[in-house]
C-alpha cells in the first residue's frame, strides 16, 4: 500500500514549473529532487521527500554505523509493517508465509532509497532526455547526467565514459563483439576463461563462427586463473582479454589489478564483467588498468532492466555498435535512455559507495557465521572456490552424499539456488564447478547461499538450522551415506550399468 499511496500523492502534486520561452536552457540544471545523499534524517539519494499521508505510512528504519538507513520492513509486506513473523520468514500481505531470501547473486531487492529517487521520474517528470527544445527534456537529461556521474564516481571513471544499457548481458555483448568486430581487420584473437558468465562464453562462441579464435583459459582448483598461463596465451593479433571480477557462482575474486597490468604491457584491451563486484568491493578502473567494464543495476539493489558499460576514452577503446538508431550514448547504444531506470542505477551506485565498508564488514560476519555453524554440525561439506580471494556474500557449499535438487526442495522456505540463475533450469552440473575439478557427484550436491545488505542474523540462523536438519535427514535415507559410515571407499567400487 505504501507505494500506491506515494504514487497517488505524486499524481496529485502540482505539475513541474515550465520555463518561459525567453529563459535560457540551464547549463547544469539539476532535475527535480536532485538533492544530496541522505545521511541520518536527510532526504533519499537523488530525490526530494515525496508528500505522503503521514509519518505512519513510512517504513520503520534504523541507521547503521555508516549513516545509511536500513529497512526493517519485511520483504513482501507492502503495507510497510515491521517484521515480526516467526522463523525469520516474511509474509505476502494475506497471512501466507513466503520463503526468506538468500539468493542475492541472482537479484537483489530494490533499496527503498533507490525507489524514492525513481518515483518522481515514473509519474511527474516524464520528458524524453533526448528532447532538447523544452524543459521536460532538460529535466530528464539533467537527471540522466547526474546518474551517469554517480555511476562513474563509484568506479573512478569520467562520466563521459559511462554508457547506459539494459544490463550486464548487453554490456558484455557490446564489449566483446564490439571490440572484436571493430579491430577484426588486424586482430582476430580473444582470451577469456572457462568460468565466465554464460553471456560472455556465448558471445565468444558466436565470434568463433565469424572466424575469430578464442582461448578459454582453465582455472586452478581454487577458481583463480594462472597468470603465467594468461601471459603464455597472448598472440600477436590478440585484441581483448575478458575476465570476470567476482564469479557469480562460487564468489572467487580474480587478481584484476595484475591482469590489467599484463594486458596493458601487451597493449591489449582488458574487459571485466563486474556485475557481482560493483558496489561490494572497491573498484578503480584507472588503478586496475580496466578498459571496459560491465555493470548491472539489479545486482546492487537497483532496478531491473538497466545497466552500464564503462568504455575508456584515453587510451581510446573503439567499439562497433550492436544496434542502429538515433545515435544516443555517443553512438554506441542507440535508443531512448529510460530516465527512471538510469536514475535508479545512479542512486544505487551512490548508496553503495556510502554503505560499502559497512555492508562488507556485516556481510563478512554473517557469512562466517553461516559457514562455521554448518561445517561444525555437518561432516563432509566442501566450500567451492578460494577461501581467501573471494567476496564473502557468495558462498557455494557441496554436501557430499546429498542430491542438491532434493535439498533445495526440502529447503522450500528458504529461497536458494544451485548455481547461476541463467542456467538453473539445466539438470547438468554447473560448468563452473566442473572447471575447478569438482567431482560430478559433489557438483550435483552444491548449494549457493547469497547474503546481502538486508539479510538478518535471524535469517542466517534459520537457514543454518533448516539446512543441517535436512542434510542429516537426506543422508539417513541415502545408501551411499550408509556405506561410507560402514567404512566402504566408494571410489573403489566398480559400478555396473543394467
Amino acid at each position: 500500500m505504501l507505494l500506491w499511496r506515494r504514487l497517488a500523492a505524486l499524481r496529485a502534486a502540482p505539475a513541474p514549473r515550465r520555463l518561459s520561452a525567453a529563459a535560457p536552457r540551464p547549463a547544469s540544471a539539476l532535475g527535480p529532487g536532485q538533492g544530496a545523499a541522505r545521511g541520518p534524517g536527510k532526504a533519499a539519494v537523488g530525490a526530494e521527500p515525496l508528500p505522503g499521508p503521514g509519518a505512519a505510512a513510512e517504513p520503520e528504519v534504523r541507521v547503521g554505523p555508516a549513516g545509511g538507513a536500513r529497512s526493517r520492513r519485511s520483504r513482501g509486506a507492502p503495507d510497510g509493517g515491521s517484521s515480526s513473523l516467526p522463523s525469520g520468514r516474511s509474509g505476502d500481505g494475506d497471512g501466507a508465509l513466503r520463503p526468506l531470501y538468500m539468493d542475492v547473486q541472482a537479484t537483489t531487492p530494490l533499496d527503498p532509497r533507490v525507489l524514492d529517487s525513481m518515483l518522481p521520474y515514473l509519474m511527474a517528470y516524464y520528458g524524453n532526455p533526448h528532447s532538447r527544445t523544452h524543459a521536460y527534456g532538460w529535466e530528464s537529461e539533467a537527471a540522466v547526467e547526474k546518474a551517469r556521474r554517480q555511476v562513474a564516481d563509484l568506479i573512478g571513471a569520467d562520466s563521459r565514459e559511462i554508457i547506459f544499457t539494459s544490463g550486464a548481458t548487453e554490456s558484455n555483448n557490446m564489449a566483446i563483439k564490439g571490440v572484436a568486430r571493430f579491430y577484426k581487420s588486424r586482430k582476430k584473437h580473444i582470451i577469456t576463461t572457462q568460468t565466465e558468465h554464460k553471456c560472455v562464453l556465448d558471445s565468444c562462441r558466436s565470434l568463433e563462427t565469424e572466424g575469430f579464435r578464442v582461448t578459454y583459459l582453465p582455472v586452478k582448483k581454487n577458481g583463480l586463473i594462472d597468470l603465467k598461463e594468461l601471459e603464455a596465451a597472448f598472440q600477436p593479433d590478440t585484441s581483448l582479454v575478458s575476465v570476470m571480477t567476482v564469479n557469480n557462482e562460487i564468489g572467487v575474486k580474480q587478481p584484476i589489478h595484475d591482469i590489467g597490468e599484463i594486458c596493458r604491457a601487451h597493449k591489449v584491451f582488458f574487459h571485466t564483467d563486474a556485475a557481482q563486484a560493483i558496489g561490494k568491493i572497491p573498484m578503480d578502473v584507472n588503478n586496475m588498468k580496466i578498459d571496459l567494464m560491465s555493470i548491472s543495476g539489479h545486482k546492487i539493489y537497483g532496478p531491473k532492466g538497466v545497466g552500464a558499460i564503462y568504455v575508456r576514452r584515453r587510451p581510446r577503446v573503439r567499439l562497433e555498435p550492436l544496434q542502429s538508431g538515433g545515435g544516443q550514448e555517443r553512438g554506441l547504444r542507440s535508443g531512448t535512455v529510460p530516465t527512471p531506470l538510469a536514475v535508479g542505477l545512479g542512486a544505487a551506485c551512490e548508496v553503495a559507495q556510502q554503505e560499502m565498508e559497512y555492508d562488507h564488514k556485516r556481510i563478512s560476519q554473517l557469512a562466517e557465521r553461516l559457514v562455521t555453524k554448518i561445517m561444525s554440525e555437518v561432516p563432509d561439506v566442501v566450500m567451492n572456490g578460494d577461501r581467501e580471494h573471494r567476496y564473502p556474500g557468495c558462498i557455494n557449499l557441496s554436501f557430499a552424499y546429498v542430491e542438491g535438487e532434493s535439498l533445495l526442495m526440502a529447503l522450500k522456505d528458504v529461497a536458494l539456488s544451485s548455481g547461476s540463475a541463467c542456467t538453473s533450469a539445466s539438470l547438468e552440473p554447473s560448468y563452473v564447478l566442473r572447471a575447478i575439478g569438482t567431482d560430478e557427484d559433489l557438483a550435483h550436491s552444491s548449494i549457493r547461499f547469497g547474503i546481502g545488505r538486508f539479510t538478518t542474523e535471524e535469517e542466517v540462523d534459520y537457514t543454518v538450522q533448516k539446512c543441517i536438519q535436512h542434510v542429516k535427514r537426506l543422508r539417513e535415507m541415502s545408501p551411499l551415506w550408509e556405506m561410507v559410515q560402514d567404512g566402504i571407499d566408494l571410489k573403489s567400487i566398480k559400478w555396473t550399468q543394467h
